[in-house]
């Protein structure tokens, strides 16, 4: 064998340890589109009638805006970051108008139990990543933290639905209103109350609760407090922006 023979198999071997890798990280287990391309439960988490209305509510809104709200469920994520596979799987969808970009993805990974809203950047303006993170804390999560996955993806779709008829000016015949779950309704109520009560407490004692917890004192002395420091993201970022959950 000559030198030059040689050193030809090994580029071949070389070029085909390269695509082997390259082929092994850029393909992962993405579930295929269905027949009806809007919904895929492939973790079996939603009822025929959910199904049947998230169809039929893609097919009206799609024909008014070319926009789309696809519900995928998959069992796990097959070693992926939840990021990663909505935004490989958003992109082997393609959803929404290929000009206006104005696709979403809501996509719940049932054993590492997280979910995610996926917003292409045609809608990134009205569904920011604060806004779909509300959206799950909302409406969504808390059907999903007492394993009601039906309900809460459902409710979901429609709290999406409404911001996206809300930015075209359309109305979807035969959508429904999302609906805010008892235990965040009541949680708001007692929140409120206690605001409520510590404005009042400040009122009548003049300011003193507030200097307290801000570790001051009620003497009327100029002294330094402490400030209270806040932050936090909505979820991570990929793709058009979205955000994500744990439950």
């Amino acid at each position: 064998m000559t030198s030059i023979q040689f050193n030809k198999k090994i580029i071949i071997f070389v070029i085909a340890i390269i695509m082997l890798l390259a082929f092994s990280n850029s393909s992962f287990a993405i579930v295929s589109q269905t027949r009806e391309f809007y919904v895929n439960d492939s973790a079996n988490l939603l009822e025929d009638d959910t199904k049947e209305y998230i169809i039929n509510m893609n097919k009206k809104l799609e024909e008014k805006t070319g926009a789309q709200i696809v519900v995928v469920t998959i069992q796990n994520l097959e070693g992926k970051s939840l990021e990663e596979y909505a935004t490989e799987l958003f992109r082997e969808y393609g959803i929404g108008d290929k000009d206006k970009n104005n696709g979403v993805l809501l996509l719940c990974a049932l054993e590492e139990r997280e979910f995610r809203i996926e917003v292409g950047y045609g809608l990134e303006g009205v569904l920011t990543d604060g806004k779909t993170g509300r959206i799950q804390d909302s409406y969504i999560i808390p059907y999903l933290k007492d394993n009601n996955f039906n309900e809460g993806i459902k409710n979901g779709f429609n709290a999406i639905l409404t911001e996206v008829e809300n930015e075209y000016g359309i109305t979807i015949d035969g959508a429904e209103t999302e609906v805010t779950p008892k235990s965040v309704t009541i949680t708001r109520i007692f929140n409120g109350m206690l605001i409520l009560i510590f404005v009042l407490a400040c009122v009548l004692t003049r300011g003193r609760v507030l200097l307290f917890f801000l570790g001051g004192n009620s003497s009327g002395d100029s002294s330094s407090s402490g400030g209270f420091s806040s932050g936090g993201s909505s979820g991570g970022f990929s793709g058009g922006g979205g955000s994500s959950r744990s439950f």
